[in-house]
């Protein structure tokens, strides 16, 4: 089953995982010792982020080492513009009346 990437990025164990693999490619045993979690809990969260494409295995001799997909992250990133414009144009006329209402006062 697909999972959403929403609810990928939403734990926050996900998150600090993808941060570290964006630094550098590393083995779910490396993860389980970073985090102080096992190695199949960790297998969990690899298996939620692989899903959703947001990492992409690599298979090097024996081990296989996790690598950050940028490209998806960009993808997320490119559809989350679309509402960064009309969130930024609300703060902004948000920032406008609070100044109003202060001047007023």
């Amino acid at each position: 089953m697909k999972q959403d990437i929403f609810q990928a990025i939403a734990d926050p164990t996900r998150r600090a995982i993808l941060t570290l693999l964006a630094i550098q490619a590393l083995t779910p045993n490396v993860m389980a010792e970073k985090f102080d979690m096992t190695r199949q809990a960790v297998s969990k969260h690899i298996k939620v982020l692989y899903e959703c494409e947001l990492i992409k295995p690599e298979q090097t001799g024996r081990e296989i080492y996790y690598h950050f997909n940028a490209k998806k992250m960009q993808e997320f990133d490119n559809w989350l513009a679309q509402f960064r414009q009309n969130w930024e144009t609300q703060f902004n006329q948000l920032d406008q009346l609070l100044t109003i209402i202060k001047t007023k006062e």
